[in-house]
């Protein structure tokens, strides 16, 4: 019996040739998983109205974690109208899978590692070495949204003064998406970025908000990441408003390490750290709770390229790294990420992007001869 069960979810678009690629990678180290097919993505969103079918959610509760390739998303509107014919109507709502995996496994960190490789002709500085925690189950996320707004949610809303210059405006003519942010969850994320930091020696957490102006919700954050912080008085702890670090990380990216914030803005601010690395096409990610975690390249389909292995798997390739170290396979992932590194650093194989001509199976390939 295989010592791992990993369940494989290529997903939509160039998710299945960037799996394609990490597949023939994780081959080549020979880890002893059993590899289970899941469904998940736009197709089975358009024949069934869910992305994410229960069995997928049966059969991952049997693995010890998950590979993701990408997803195809679309506005509630546009999703309802490439449902198939039969379905239309129905009441079926179109909700991010992804999304949904993190909520129903409690999958609360999300780790996205940004180094800038020697080599890469992409890197924005060659210094650049980031980690970015982002809360990964709360937030403007949640999916606690109103529109038209109820009554009864306008009524609690009245609680605060601040809702009365909403009084002459129709529920139809209002949208309201509720940012809940728990102590627990400020907490817990907040203690990785500082156990990260404390493992692999990085002298500082920066916890990114905007408390001066969403002052509850960030205001919680950073007083939570005060209290632990005084639990690590050899890392210091950084505070910084949303808006001055993206200019902060375009300025001086290479004086910041551990990064750590709420959902919507870590989503925000480790798409910036990752195009000062090269771009998507580097970004890794993992989705992780306590028992289970779910790893992926954050980025999307591109459905233009499907299916023409055209596209740089490097991000996959990291977040099946990411994947062998959370399995406690450190030295399988010490030998991926420093065979990418060496592909990267030899510069003969690169992709489109890179602005070579090898294909999505030949980098794999390339990074698989140095293992």
């Amino acid at each position: 019996m295989p010592k791992y069960r990993i369940a494989w979810m290529p997903g939509d678009g160039v998710g299945v040739d960037v799996m394609d690629a990490a597949r023939l990678v994780l081959d080549r180290l020979a880890l002893d998983a059993e590899y289970l097919p899941a469904d998940i993505g736009w197709e089975f969103w358009r024949a069934e109205g869910e992305a994410l079918p229960q069995r997928t959610i049966d059969l991952l509760k049997t693995c010890h974690c998950a590979l993701f390739g990408a997803i195809t998303s679309k506005p509630k509107e546009e999703a309802e109208a490439e449902l198939v014919p039969e379905l239309q109507g129905k009441g079926y709502v179109y909700r991010s899978p992804i999304v949904r995996l993190r909520q129903l496994f409690d999958l609360y960190t999300n780790l996205r590692p940004c180094r800038a490789y020697p080599g890469n002709p992409l890197n924005y500085r060659d210094s650049i070495d980031l980690v970015v925690f982002r809360e990964n189950t709360e937030d403007l996320y949640a999916g606690v949204e109103f529109h038209p707004v109820p009554a009864a949610v306008r009524t609690a809303l009245k609680a605060s003064p601040a809702m009365s210059k909403f009084d002459g405006v129709p529920g139809e003519n209002m949208a309201i998406s509720c940012r809940i942010l728990t102590r627990q969850g400020c907490r817990r994320i907040v203690r990785q970025a500082f156990e990260y930091a404390k493992q692999y020696g990085y002298p500082t957490v920066t916890v990114v908000e905007k408390p001066n102006v969403v002052r509850e919700t960030s205001g919680l954050m950073v007083r939570e990441a005060r209290k632990v912080a005084a639990e690590y008085p050899d890392i210091a702890l950084w505070e910084t408003n949303i808006d001055a670090m993206c200019m902060w990380l375009i300025k001086n990216p290479q004086d910041y390490g551990v990064l750590v914030t709420s959902n919507l803005f870590g989503d925000i601010i480790s798409d910036l750290c990752a195009q000062l690395v090269g771009g998507l096409g580097f970004a890794s990610s993992g989705n992780i709770g306590d028992t289970f975690a779910v790893f992926e390249p954050t980025h999307g389909s591109a459905p233009k390229y499907a299916g023409q292995y055209k596209v740089n798997p490097i991000a996959t390739l990291l977040a099946a790294q990411l994947m062998l170290r959370w399995l406690g396979e450190r030295e399988m992932s010490d030998r991926l990420e420093a065979a990418v590194a060496a592909v990267i650093a030899e510069g003969k194989v690169r992709t489109y992007d890179m602005g070579g001509d090898a294909t999505t199976l030949q980098m794999a390939e390339a990074v698989a001869a140095r293992l």
